[in-house]
């Protein structure tokens, strides 16, 4: 209240006439630093979102010329299983160790669903996200193919996670109780047909050739997420959900080029935090 106070008293004393700044020459008048600019609000980016997001399938609007960031987690572990009692789960190494190896003669370690949960949570807690220029979609080991809303919001805990998952690959879609909007749905092959026209497609790995984050950012994504420049494409990246394994070309034939964002092994979430926070600086997301 102190500040306010005084930068009333100062912009009145500002507005005095000349008559009366030259009757006191000796009085040093007291200078007001410039409020500080306030980040936009949880509600601000809420009903962001919900303008930009009109429709249920994002990457079909063609009126918005937002040039949003699209990400695919790919060769995720989401398998169901019955257990004992005629419920149906979600395939992991922990509650499952005798099925992978009697029944489906596998490694367990290879069952890892909580990766994807993870990135799931890094993705969709972002800034970028709740800015609405953010798009993620799924692509399991079965290439079963998922489109995520960007309003949705993943359970935090994997039990909770694992039961909308087994929901989602039995009914196909998940919507929401209050206003119908599609959530989340399995939609039809191949990855390449949602992509909009023009956009680029980058792979990350370790095996990749190395750029720091900043540099990955500044050297791929537009400048401007809401330039309408014809030279400006979208840009998607495929970062894989999986225990052990590369992003190939083999499953993916137009990916450009292969990076990497650190000479040392990430797990998943922490690349995408490293590569969404280079790119939310660039576009001045807060």
């Amino acid at each position: 209240m102190t500040d306010e106070s005084d930068a009333r008293s100062t912009s009145s004393s500002g507005s005095s006439s000349e008559e009366e700044v030259q009757a006191q020459p000796t009085k040093k008048q007291r200078t007001v630093p410039p409020p500080l600019e306030i980040a936009p609000t949880a509600d601000a980016a809420h009903s962001a979102i919900q303008k930009q997001s009109a429709s249920a399938s994002i990457i079909g609007n063609t009126n918005n010329k937002s040039n949003r960031l699209i990400v695919l987690l790919d060769q995720a572990k989401l398998e169901t299983i019955k257990n004992r009692k005629g419920n149906y789960e979600l395939l992991n190494c922990d509650d499952h160790r005798d099925i992978c190896k009697k029944k489906l003669k596998k490694d367990p370690k290879e069952f890892r669903p909580d990766i994807c949960h993870q990135e799931l949570l890094a993705l969709l807690d972002s800034p970028i996200n709740k800015a609405g220029l953010l798009q993620v979609f799924i692509r399991t080991s079965r290439n079963v193919l998922i489109e995520l809303h960007p309003s949705v919001r993943i359970p935090r805990t994997y039990k909770r996670f694992a039961g909308l998952m087994v929901q989602l690959l039995h009914k196909m879609k998940i919507k929401a109780s209050d206003n119908g909007t599609t959530l989340m749905k399995v939609i039809k092959n191949p990855f390449s047909q949602h992509l909009p026209v023009g956009t680029r497609v980058y792979g990350m790995s370790c095996k990749g050739l190395l750029y720091s984050p900043h540099n990955l950012a500044k050297q791929l994504v537009p400048l401007d997420p809401n330039s309408s420049d014809e030279g400006q494409s979208q840009v998607c990246f495929i970062i894989g959900a999986m225990a052990a394994g590369h992003v190939t070309t083999e499953d993916h034939p137009y990916i450009e080029k292969m990076f990497s964002i650190s000479e040392y092994p990430l797990s998943g979430a922490s690349a995408i935090n490293r590569i969404l926070g280079s790119i939310e600086n660039q576009w001045a997301i807060v």
